[in-house]
């Protein structure tokens, strides 16, 4: 089976759509804090605090910088987030590294501007487990599959925080190690962590700023004047896979189906229609997995499996289709995901 390579424009986890693969660098902080000793008052206080983290993500007014690393490769965004009573989310998020780019959101309406093209691409939020939200399930359902341990306080950028590991009950998933304000909750540091500790990926705060006044005029005066720019909006509609054939039952505890749609693929032939494909997403509460089915006509893909980081790739043709998997999990996941995914025509 061939290897494939994944590269830094590869777009997954908890990345909004217009940043890209990044990586991380191990921490070289020793681990110092004291564990709780009581089981079950650790599995309540880190599900309290999973929680916390994902409605402050949502309910707090904060700006600030921070980084996404992978390997060698490192990303830095700039955030704006508020919260107000009556018109809900605005939020501002801008790459400061490479090429120009800038999502603004008024709740679900996202719009993001590439520059270099002057195209505007407007779609709705799919996911909202983005950083420093964290969670697509509440924090109880995620510690079915996660074992908790408190680390006690640590600092980032300058914020007391409280410090959670959550090690997998099985080998289907990674760890992960979690930094929250502990004011707020705010999500402040998270690393995803190999079965030897290893550091494979690292979102962090550099610097932030909490409890900020609601300044939203530049993010609804953005998001209203687009004349002049190429706005796209791209057709993704709900899709039901198993009324077009496919059956897909793993048995992997804890990953749950969350959503699936469809949306066309340009065909290498500019005179070809689109290519529709199909995805299926499966969530654990912290890592997800997506599962892609596109027709083999018009495509000249091949098989393979590759990774970078903590993000697992793996594509299998399945009779006239292609399937591609990928996720925030170890290889052997995907490869579980695969074996259960099965066609039958529909009549």
């Amino acid at each position: 089976m061939q290897t494939l390579r994944l590269n830094k424009t590869t777009i997954w986890g908890r990345l909004p759509a217009f940043l890209f693969c990044a990586a991380v660098l191990l921490s070289t902080a020793p681990r110092v804090f004291a564990q709780s000793d009581d089981p079950l008052v650790a599995r309540r206080t880190a599900a309290d605090l999973l929680n916390r983290i994902h409605q402050a993500a949502q309910q707090q007014n904060y700006e600030g910088a921070f980084v996404y690393q992978r390997g060698n490769f490192v990303q830095t965004s700039r955030i704006v987030h508020y919260a107000t009573r009556n018109d809900g989310e605005f939020e501002q998020l801008e790459s400061l590294d490479g090429k120009p780019r800038k999502m603004l959101r008024h709740n679900d309406d996202m719009y993001t501007f590439i520059p270099e093209r002057h195209l505007c691409v407007v779609e709705k939020r799919q996911n909202k487990d983005s950083f420093p939200a964290l969670l697509s399930a509440s924090g109880d359902q995620v510690l079915t599959v996660y074992e908790p341990k408190l680390l006690g306080t640590d600092r980032v950028a300058g914020i007391d925080s409280d410090v959670v590991e959550l090690d997998p009950k099985d080998a289907f998933r990674f760890a992960y190690k979690l930094w929250a304000d502990k004011k707020t909750g705010l999500l402040l540091r998270a690393q995803t962590l190999d079965p030897s500790g290893q550091v494979l990926e690292q979102l962090s705060f550099s610097q932030i700023s909490i409890g900020v006044p609601v300044d939203k005029t530049a993010i609804v005066n953005g998001i209203h004047n687009i004349s002049g720019w190429t706005v796209v909006h791209p057709p993704v509609e709900p899709v039901d896979m198993e009324a077009q054939g496919w059956q897909i039952t793993p048995n992997v505890p804890g990953f749950h189906e969350i959503r699936e749609l469809r949306r066309p693929m340009a065909a290498q032939d500019a005179s070809a229609p689109p290519i529709p494909v199909d995805q299926a997403v499966f969530s654990d509460g912290l890592a997800a997995i997506s599962i892609f089915v596109e027709p083999v006509e018009n495509n000249t893909r091949k098989e393979g499996a590759g990774s970078n980081g903590a993000t697992h790739v793996l594509v299998k043709r399945q009779g006239d289709f292609w399937i591609t998997l990928l996720g925030e999990v170890p290889q052997a996941t995907l490869q579980q995901f695969a074996s259960a995914i099965e066609y039958k025509a529909p009549k």
